[in-house]
């Protein structure tokens, strides 16, 4: 390959690459379904005054 990397450190760096985006995708929509918290028609109620989110 070019500049001395050979095919080791690509198959080593990619999986991690890989790793560190899904990371970032996952917590994205950790925080997008935020929104949505205790609003559901089934499960959703009035939260009290100083009472944590259920989750």
């Amino acid at each position: 390959m070019v500049i001395g990397v050979t095919k080791q450190w690509v198959w080593i760096s990619l999986p991690l690459l890989g790793g560190v985006i899904g990371t970032y995708l996952d917590n994205l929509e950790t925080e997008r379904m935020t929104m949505f918290r205790d609003k559901s028609a089934l499960y959703g109620r009035k939260l009290k005054p100083g009472e944590a989110p259920s989750w």
